[in-house]
């Protein structure tokens, strides 16, 4: 009788808690909803509204092209989440537990030609619905396994064995980054009609590079545990290395196959890579190999082709390879060059060059770069100042000066969104161009450079980039690209457009190939820069008299951002399979360079029936027939079922088995999580055998609600979570400051406990009441730094207050505490050296109360767990003593801690389960408790290590796997030594 009372109670709180959230959210709406039969495109700015019926028509419109070549079919309303948040252009797919495609509005960054410069929304939706409709298509054992679950289960790390459900509903979602890339790339491309990066320059010259260089060639496994984290691209190998593979395959035994191999039908295999052994007859590692063979002999008949003109003979500055390059200047005096430079191993920075030596002086970090251009640059030769833009990536840039006579850094327009910076000698002022709503803008920010005039709104579709502006002020050039990917190099009369006449002036069209970087020569009188327009980046020269542009470099690899420096030598970048190296080359007009062959092309003219995979314009849908639904979006509105599944927990040292139940909206904004799970053992008390738990969130709320919480992680000790008791928490958290690397946030809750056995944050210590009244808060900034190839933060510092304040039995206990880390890296690059301290006190007067102190012990970590893997740096922690064994009101600790780097594996594992990295660090901390009072006071020292192996299950899941050691020294006792082995799931 008992029992079910107190199960009833715990429902009826559950249930009004929920009531009470849901009618306080339900009709709040901050955004907007355009909607189809088939699209809910939610987006934040009414000024956005010009793109969501274009959006809407690219949508159906390459969708209807992908349900009949892929025979894909589904009544889920596929969502996507229209924003403006970050300053370039960029998306991502997600099908689990719904469709979804996040895409941001701003035109892409087109640095070196690495993307197409055709109209994004409609290249985007090819490409992103290709991961769609390849993670999503399901067959009779994937629908068995969506209906058993009631839906597509997404993993959490708080219920594992969700990871196993979630495969089994979508498992060709978990496959490599390379095989979901390659065949977007590959869609893409034929889809606009041979406009993509399967016929593109940069990834040719990419693997013409490494033949040439010798360079080492990952394989399957190594592309994923290495190849995308040492080099400089990172990321971008996946797709570089997925997008020849697939035309490969394609090449060498048709389209036919490879649709064979990504299609999901009720007789394909589950896993990606058994099917491909269905199809092509062979496993991926020997196919593999023989395109690395295959690629390697088409490059060298490349390189041949390039060989039979005499090839530009150049001088590289110095031994280092830079990695990504900015924009570079000349100072004529010093004889070296200005740029932003960012390489494995060390962090992103401003450097000057020397050309006598080669000699790299950092000036100054750069602190959030981009990945190929690095930094916005521009330079002032007579007063010696480089303006430079920072929050380069995805935050709105913001531009800066740095004087190199006064070593002075200041910031001159924040979040000003602009890039591409000018500098014109006639007037001091600066030129760029501004991104705001998916509109380029070009601006022109006077001296002293403290706002700035919007001269021309290109319209759009079109965009200008690669600005440049002459000597003497009258013309600014650039590169204008076009709705059809055309791009065309054009030039403005600066008088004009300031008067707002503006017209483009078109120099010369490189055809379907982009005409980059070019900038003037110091006496105005020719323009210098680069273009694929045989398939290798060479270097061009635009000479204003004649009107022509001519040839004047062959290069087996690829030159870029040429200038020149004297009367006969360019100096420019060469690219390498490590990045790009500064090179001097002699000035020669050239009459002849050989065109190189395109794999694309090979393909497109091996099997031209790809030809009729162009998806045709996105005009031909007459969208507003189809439209069915504009008006604003409240999450909690669309909130929808989407799982319920079997869980297993742990409770105390025994085993609970239930179910969770899951909502979400389609934009994951809102979400209900509800779990119920039974302890069979009768060694539990009856009242505790219940376990329950709801948790809502809503934008920055999060509400949660536990009865007898239990916790799957609790079965694989010894740190236990699982509390006696109920338990209601309300909290809110903001960000504060989110431009990388700088953070700043903020978090306060309030919650009761009742029924207390334990005291919440520490398991071992016994409550002396059983009921808990809590508010409390915290405060964290950071502003942490890591190189490329790195695996963990290696500079910056972060600091973090906390207060947290209890109220039991009529008392009051607060206790305040804060933390700071601050690290450094050594010259050995990826090692890194950081010291960690905390202090903090609590104010209330009884000491023996266990409410009134801080406890410490331990690493923390459970034999299987999912929180952060290197515990040993949390204030509570301190290995080589128990858990929660050492206390006090008031405490001091310090740690210090040397990471040393990683070991990158090339191949450790197989296709589904590959170890990618270990690597250890070296640790010691010093603990001071009841410092106020001598006869209670205790001091304690450790000296720790721990080792991590990381390890990838499913292509895409990461865990770790740790092994510690700590031992800790008191003068009063003997040492004393713990052991740490776990295995951190998700």
């Amino acid at each position: 009788m008992k029992k079910t009372t107190v199960a009833a109670a715990s429902l009826k709180y559950f249930l009004f808690i929920t009531f009470f959230l849901l009618s306080g959210f339900a009709n709040a709406q901050l955004l907007n909803s355009f909607q189809t039969k088939n699209l809910n495109t939610i987006f934040v700015d009414q000024r956005q509204y010009y793109l969501i019926p274009h959006l809407a028509s690219c949508f159906e419109n390459a969708m209807s092209f992908h349900n009949k070549l892929w025979d894909y079919k589904s009544d889920e309303q596929l969502a996507v989440l229209f924003h403006d948040f970050g300053d370039w252009g960029y998306a991502g797919a997600i099908n689990i537990p719904f469709n979804l495609l996040i895409v941001a509005i701003e035109p892409f960054d087109y640095a070196y030609d690495v993307m197409p410069a055709n109209e994004r929304m409609n290249w985007l939706m090819n490409h992103e619905l290709t991961h769609i409709v390849m993670c999503d298509k399901p067959n009779n054992r994937d629908r068995f396994f969506r209906s058993l679950f009631s839906g597509k289960v997404s993993s959490t790390n708080q219920q594992p064995l969700s990871l196993l459900y979630s495969f089994l509903a979508s498992p060709r979602r978990y496959s490599p980054r390379w095989y979901h890339e390659g065949i977007a790339v590959f869609m893409e491309t034929w889809m606009a009609g041979g406009v993509g990066r399967a016929l593109g320059g940069y990834d040719e010259m990419v693997f013409r590079s490494m033949v040439n260089d010798s360079s080492y060639f990952y394989n399957a496994v190594g592309l994923e545990s290495e190849g995308t984290t040492i080099d400089f691209q990172v990321g971008m190998n996946a797709y570089l290395y997925g997008t020849r593979f697939v035309n490969y395959l394609s090449y060498q035994y048709g389209p036919e196959k490879l649709l064979n191999w990504y299609k999901r039908t009720d007789d394909s295999y589950t896993l990606y890579d058994s099917q491909f052994k269905e199809v092509y007859k062979t496993t991926i590692r020997n196919e593999w190999d023989k395109w690395i063979s295959f690629e390697q002999d088409l490059q060298n008949d490349n390189i041949k082709l390039i060989r039979e003109n005499p090839t530009t003979e150049f001088k590289k500055i110095g031994t280092e390879t830079l990695g990504s390059v900015s924009r570079q200047f000349y100072n004529r005096k010093e004889n070296k060059i200005y740029a932003g430079i960012n390489y494995p191993g060390q962090l992103a920075q401003i450097s000057s060059i020397s050309l006598t030596d080669g000699k790299i002086e950092k000036l100054i970090d750069m602190p959030s770069p981009a990945l190929y251009y690095v930094t916005s640059l521009a330079y002032d030769d007579s007063s010696s100042t480089l303006f430079y833009t920072t929050n380069n990536s995805q935050n709105w840039r913001t531009i800066n000066s740095y004087n190199l006579v006064t070593d002075e850094s200041k910031t001159l327009i924040e979040r000003a969104r602009i890039g591409d910076l000018v500098f014109d000698k006639a007037d001091k002022s600066l030129w760029g161009m501004q991104h705001n709503n998916g509109i380029s803008l070009l601006v022109h920010i006077p001296f002293p450079y403290e706002s700035w005039n919007t001269i021309y709104s290109i319209t759009y579709g079109q965009d200008l980039f690669d600005i440049d502006v002459s000597p003497d002020g009258k013309y600014l050039t650039g590169t204008k690209s076009e709705i059809s990917g055309k791009q065309k190099f054009v030039r403005i009369d600066i008088q004009n457009a300031i008067k707002g006449k503006l017209d483009f002036e078109e120099l010369y069209e490189f055809e379907n190939n982009s005409a980059s970087n070019f900038v003037f020569s110091p006496d105005g009188k020719y323009l210098y820069g680069t273009s694929y327009l045989t398939g290798v980046s060479n270097t061009f020269r635009y000479d204003f008299e004649k009107k022509d542009m001519q040839t004047i470099s062959n290069t087996e690899t690829g030159f870029f951002r040429p200038i020149k420096i004297s009367t006969d030598s360019i100096l420019a970048f060469k690219y390498s399979g490590k990045g790009f190296s500064p090179v001097l080359f002699k000035e020669k007009v050239l009459e002849d360079v050989n065109a190189i062959n395109y794999l694309g092309q090979k393909v497109i003219e091996k099997y031209p029936v790809l030809e009729s995979w162009k998806a045709g314009s996105p005009a031909q849908i007459k969208i507003d027939s189809l439209t069915i639904y504009n008006g604003g979006y409240a999450p909690f509105n669309y909130l929808r079922f989407t799982s319920l599944y079997p869980i297993v927990e742990g409770y105390k040292v025994f085993p609970s088995y239930g179910l969770r139940l899951e909502l979400q909206d389609p934009i994951q904004l809102s979400s209900i999580s509800m779990s119920a799970s039974y302890s069979p053992n009768k060694l539990i008390q009856n009242k505790q055998r219940i376990h329950l738990g709801l948790a809502m969130r809503y934008w920055n709320w999060e509400f949660e609600a536990e009865y007898n919480h239990a916790d799957f992680y609790d079965l694989f000790g010894p740190t236990k979570t699982s509390r006696a008791g109920y338990s209601f928490l309300l909290q809110y958290n903001e960000m504060l400051i989110d431009e990388t690397p700088k953070k700043m946030d903020y978090t306060i809750r309030a919650a009761a406990f009742g029924d207390l056995e334990r005291v919440p944050d520490y398991q071992n210590v016994a409550a002396s009441f059983d009921k808990l009244y809590s508010l409390s808060g915290d405060i964290k900034y950071s502003r942490f730094r890591k190189s490329l190839g790195s695996v963990d933060d290696e500079a910056g510092f972060s600091f973090q207050f906390n207060s947290k304040n209890n109220y039991v039995n009529k008392n009051f206990y607060p206790r305040v505490w804060a933390n700071l880390n601050y690290g450094f890296l050594t010259p050995w690059n990826h090692s890194s050296i950081w010291f960690r301290g905390s202090v903090g006190n609590s104010f209330a007067n009884n000491r023996a109360d266990a409410f009134a102190n801080f406890y410490f012990g331990g690493f923390g970590n459970n034999y299987v767990d999912y929180q952060e893997v290197r515990r040993y740096r949390t204030y509570y922690s301190f290995p080589g003593m128990e858990l929660n064994s050492l206390g006090g009101t008031n405490f001091s600790k310090c740690l210090i801690e040397w990471d040393l780097p990683a070991l990158r594996f090339r191949e450790m594992g197989f296709l589904s389960f590959y170890s990618t990295f270990a690597r250890i660090a070296f640790f010691s901390s010093g603990l001071i408790t009841n410092f106020d009072k001598s006869d209670l006071r205790q001091q304690y020292l450790n000296v720790g290590t721990q080792l991590d192996f990381e390890v990838v299950l499913f292509s895409l899941l990461k865990s770790t796997i740790s092994v510690g050691y700590g031992k800790a020294f008191n003068k009063y006792q003997k040492p004393s030594d713990e052991v740490m082995l776990s295995l951190k799931l998700l």
